[in-house]
């Protein structure tokens, strides 16, 4: 009965101390800023890709991250070579190369040429108005991508004009995340 107790008990503490990324479609994410203006986070991805899904589960299962990403984004998860159709901004998208019976690289997607996505994984930022601010290309650490997903929520990018002001941005940031 002890062991009973004891097993529920931290089976409801690791429930209620996990966290995890609320994902949706960029189109969902769009028509929420209407009402709730947030930045969107795009995770642009695709299944063959190693540090996509390193990424996946180090540092966006990453409890802090999540959280973050949870208070201060829209975030949205992108095969950036899938074949689904997105209607973004007024024009539809769609990778007309898709080949549904491949398991390995595919053709890429049209948004992935619309923002520019070279590499995988890309985390796309994007303003209250879908505007592309900048992309993060590779794997990032949550306490690497912290910076980023700070600098951004934060509107503290508007004061940097420079790398040597982002160099002291950066040199002076003051880490939260636990890894």
């Amino acid at each position: 009965m002890k062991k009973l107790f004891i097993a529920t008990l931290l089976l409801l503490w690791v429930s209620t101390n996990a966290q995890e990324i609320k994902w949706m479609s960029l189109e969902k994410a769009v028509e929420a800023q209407k009402t709730n203006p947030k930045k969107i986070f795009i995770d642009a991805y695709t299944i063959w890709c190693g540090p996509c899904k390193m990424l996946d589960k180090n540092t966006f299962g990453n409890k802090d991250v999540a959280k973050y990403i949870n208070e201060n984004y829209y975030a949205v998860k992108f095969n950036a070579e899938g074949g689904e159709t997105i209607n973004f901004l007024g024009k539809t998208y769609k990778n007309p190369g898709f080949n549904p019976n491949t398991s390995g690289r595919n053709s890429s997607h049209e948004l992935s040429g619309y923002f520019g996505v070279r590499a995988y994984p890309t985390m796309l930022f994007l303003d209250e108005k879908s505007t592309l601010l900048t992309p993060v290309t590779g794997y990032q650490t949550p306490r690497q991508l912290e910076i980023f997903l700070k600098i951004f929520a934060t509107d503290a990018y508007k004061n940097i004009k420079s790398q040597e002001e982002f160099g002291e941005y950066t040199s002076n940031f003051k880490h939260e995340f636990v890894e």
